[in-house]
């Protein structure tokens, strides 16, 4: 059973402008890139528009002591420039490259040209399999007459169809890149309503970064001011997105983006887009945890028997009802026979008392029948949501059970949210 201490999980994304000879200092930059995160030793680095093989290769033998497990993602005529950078072992890795991603005939635009796609690789981490998935969606070079928006939100749907196709089993989910949406843009809702992942700016602890998480500035000498002026200085277009599972909860300690400004000591930004930094804990559910959801279910359960119960005494009543009617009606038209059955009687018969008595049995009869079929449903309704409710009662009994002894009383009354920094467990 893997360990129930969380584990600390830094994530490192970043789009890296890296067109050889047409972006500025691009040398320059991915030395300055490589000197960063050999510095901060991220457990996961999400890089994009890494055009050039060589600049990976470059970057790969200059992250060999710090991050010695890589990938480098193919696609298209100049690639999918997409790369993962690790500490931990890549045991698996895969490429879907989008179907729309721009036109031929735009070649200033050259979205079409390079392979845009998602890259995923699989890491398992402190027992933990952990499931990374890194992209870049066709960029937005108008607002007001978007002519690629229905590429982007094609982009949006085949990226959330192949997240939730490919990651089974995955006790803990990452996304990042630029997918050059805003927070609220369709694609981006599509996105994280059909997966369920989680933005960290939104979820994040603390802060440290742009207004409002910009990752594209105009404090930054590269962009493009004009385009940003008329949207509020600046845009949130990068993301690192994540998801835990039943098995394991995921918290997003803190992030922190560039801020636009040339760094200290350097003489120009890493990039003209902004990086981002994320520090998650991952914690797998203790004992306790389970144990209150198992008392929850049951408690539940217990709920749901008396409804059935309850359900069960009014159908039965609206049985009795019913047969009641039926008696009812079954007399009065006996009693209605016997004038026509006594020859020779001259006597009157009360057509209207039996109209209105015949009337009230039938409404009894059926009112009551309808009640009988309502109570039959619920009945059954409560039943199966019981039997449902048992199912889950009894496997998470058994999850209870693959928890060691020592493990569940060490750390039953442990909150997750209190842990001490300095009690974390060192990645593995």
């Amino acid at each position: 059973v893997p360990t129930t201490m969380p584990v600390r999980l830094r994530v490192f994304s970043l789009n890296c402008w890296g067109i050889r000879y047409l972006s500025k200092h691009c040398a320059q930059r991915y030395a300055m890139i490589g000197d960063h995160l050999s510095k901060e030793q991220h457990d996961v680095v999400l890089l994009q528009e890494v055009w050039s093989e060589g600049d990976f290769l470059f970057l790969k033998k200059k992250l060999g002591g710090t991050h010695p497990f890589s990938y480098y993602f193919k696609s298209g005529f100049f690639g999918s420039g997409l790369a993962v950078f690790s500490r931990h072992t890549i045991h698996d890795a895969f490429l879907y490259k989008y179907s729309l991603n721009g036109y031929p005939y735009m070649a200033h635009h050259g979205d079409w040209f390079g392979g845009k796609a998602v890259g995923k690789v699989l890491l398992k981490i402190s027992g933990l399999m952990v499931h990374v998935f890194v992209t870049h969606l066709h960029a937005e070079y108008c607002r007001e007459q978007d002519s690629y928006l229905p590429h982007r939100v094609v982009q949006a749907w085949e990226l959330q169809n192949f997240i939730q196709h490919t990651c089974a089993g995955a006790d803990v989910v990452i996304l990042g890149g630029d997918l050059n949406m805003h927070p609220g843009d369709l694609g981006m809702r599509l996105l994280r309503s059909a997966t369920g992942l989680q933005d960290c700016f939104t979820e994040t602890g603390t802060f440290d970064g742009c207004e409002q998480g910009f990752t594209h500035v105009m404090d930054n000498p590269f962009t493009n001011k004009q385009g940003l002026i008329p949207l509020g200085g600046g845009i949130r277009i990068d993301y690192v997105f994540f998801k835990g599972s039943r098995k394991v909860d995921v918290r997003c300690e803190s992030l922190s983006t560039t801020k636009g400004v040339v760094p200290p000591g350097q003489p120009f930004p890493y990039s003209d887009h902004e990086a981002l930094s994320a520090d998650l804990f991952l914690c797998i559910q203790t004992c306790s945890k389970l144990s209150e959801l198992v008392n929850i279910v049951t408690e539940a359960r217990t709920e749901v028997k008396v409804g059935v119960h309850c359900a069960k005494r009014m159908r039965y009543t609206a049985a009795r009802t019913v047969i009641m009617g039926l008696v009812l009606l079954i007399l009065e038209i006996a009693i209605a026979a016997v004038p026509c059955l006594a020859l020779g009687a001259d006597q009157p018969f009360p057509k209207t008392t039996f109209y209105l008595l015949g009337a009230l049995c039938f409404a009894v009869l059926l009112s009551t029948t309808l009640l009988y079929i309502l109570y039959s449903m619920e009945v059954k309704a409560l039943q199966e949501t019981e039997d449902q409710m048992r199912l889950v009662v009894g496997s998470l009994h058994e999850r209870l059970r693959e928890f060691p002894k020592a493990v569940c009383k060490g750390h039953s009354q442990k909150k997750y949210d209190r842990q001490d920094p300095a009690t974390l467990e060192p990645d593995q």
